[in-house]
C-alpha cells in the first residue's frame, strides 16, 4: 500500500520530466526515421538532375556505340542486293586494332600528350606561382589577359593560328623570312608542336586560374613560417606551395590527359593547309572519317569504344598512382 508521502514525492519528478515515461502513443524510432527520410528525399532531389544528364549524355550514347560495334551493313548479291544489318561480333574491333592508320593515330596522340601535358601543367603552375608571389603587377589584368584566350572557341583559335602558320599570309613567317629564318610550322617535324602551341594558347590561362585559386587556399601562416626559417621565394614556391596544391596538379593533369586523347579540332582545320595531317591523323579523326566519309558506323563505333576504354584505363592508372604516392606521406603524418 502506497503512502501519501510517496505519492506527493513522485509528483514533482513527473512534472520535471526526469522520471516521466515516454508517450506510449509515439513510436520510439519515429522522429529519427522521419528525419532520415527527409534527408534521403533532399539528396535524391538534388542528385536527380545529375543522373538524368549522366544517363542522357553518357550512358545511352555509350550503350548505343557498344551495340553498333557488333553490327555491320552488308549487301548480298555482289553488292547489288538490298542493304541489311548483320551481326559481326568482334570483327569491327579486330579491324580497328589491326588497322595501321588507327595505330599510327594512337602514336601521334601519345607524342602529343608527352609534349602537351608537361608543358601545360608546368607552365600553368609557374604562372600561378608568379601571380601568387606578388611579383607581377596589375594582377587582375594579368589574370584577365591570360584567361581571355580560353574564352575564344577552339575553332576560331585554330583558324587564327592557321592564318599565322600559312606562308604568304602570316606576318610571323614573313618577319622570320626577312631575318633569313625559314620555319615551316606545318612540316613533318613541326606539325605536332604547332598543334600543341594552339592548345596551350587556348587552355593555359584556364588551368592557371585553377592553380591560382588553389594557392589562395594555402594558409598564409605556413608561408610566413617558411620565410622566417630562411626560405627564399623560389624555395617557398617549390617546396612549400607546390606540395600543398598537389591534388589540384593531379586533377589538372588528369583532365588535360582526357581532353588530349580526344584531339580533333586543331588537326581537322589544319589538315586543309598541309598534307602532313591526314584524315586519320588522330583516333577522333579516324572515327569521324569512318562514320561520315566511309559510312562504316560499326567500325566508327568500335574505334570509339576502344578510345573510351583507353581513356578510362589511363585515368584509372593516374588515380591509382596518385593514391600510392600519397600513402607514404599520410603514414608519416
Amino acid at each position: 500500500m502506497t503512502s501519501p508521502l510517496t505519492t506527493q514525492a513522485s509528483a514533482p519528478a513527473d512534472a520535471t520530466g526526469s522520471a516521466a515515461s515516454p508517450d506510449p502513443t509515439t513510436p520510439p524510432g519515429r522522429p529519427r526515421k522521419s528525419a532520415r527520410r527527409r534527408e534521403l528525399g533532399a539528396a535524391g532531389a538534388l542528385m536527380t538532375p545529375f543522373f538524368i544528364l549522366l544517363v542522357t549524355v553518357f550512358l545511352i550514347p555509350v550503350a548505343t556505340a557498344v551495340w553498333l560495334s557488333f553490327f555491320a551493313d552488308d549487301q548480298p548479291g555482289l553488292g547489288f542486293g538490298p542493304e541489311r544489318r548483320v551481326f559481326v561480333g568482334l570483327r569491327s574491333y579486330t579491324a580497328v586494332l589491326s588497322d595501321p592508320t588507327f595505330l599510327s593515330g594512337l602514336g601521334t596522340v601519345v607524342l602529343y600528350c608527352l609534349i602537351y601535358i608537361p608543358v601545360m601543367v608546368i607552365g600553368a603552375l609557374a604562372l600561378a606561382l608568379l601571380l601568387d608571389s606578388g611579383v607581377v603587377r596589375l594582377r587582375s589584368w594579368a589574370q584577365l589577359g591570360l584567361f581571355l584566350p580560353h574564352a575564344v572557341p577552339g575553332i576560331i583559335a585554330a583558324v587564327i593560328w592557321l592564318y599565322l602558320y600559312t606562308p604568304g599570309l602570316s606576318p610571323v613567317v614573313d618577319l622570320l623570312g626577312k631575318a633569313d629564318i625559314t620555319i615551316d610550322f606545318l612540316g613533318v617535324h613541326t606539325v605536332v608542336p604547332s598543334i600543341v602551341n594552339i592548345a596551350l594558347w587556348s587552355n593555359l590561362g584556364y588551368n592557371m586560374v585553377v592553380f591560382y585559386a588553389a594557392l589562395q587556399a594555402v594558409p598564409r601562416e605556413v608561408i610566413e613560417a617558411s620565410v622566417v626559417d630562411g626560405a627564399g621565394p623560389v624555395r617557398t614556391a617549390l617546396q612549400v606551395k607546390t606540395p600543398l596544391v598537389r591534388s589540384s596538379i593531379v586533377m589538372v593533369a588528369m583532365f588535360t590527359l582526357i581532353f588530349a586523347l580526344q584531339l580533333f579540332t586543331e588537326p581537322m582545320l589544319l589538315s586543309q593547309s598541309t598534307p602532313m595531317i591526314s584524315s586519320r591523323f588522330s583516333p577522333s579523326m579516324y572515327i569521324y572519317d569512318a562514320a561520315f566519309t566511309r559510312n562504316n558506323y560499326g567500325l566508327a563505333a568500335a574505334a570509339s569504344v576502344v578510345l573510351l576504354v583507353l581513356t578510362i584505363a589511363l585515368s584509372y592508372g593516374v588515380t591509382r598512382w596518385t593514391n600510392r604516392s600519397n600513402a607514404p606521406e599520410e603514414e608519416v603524418r
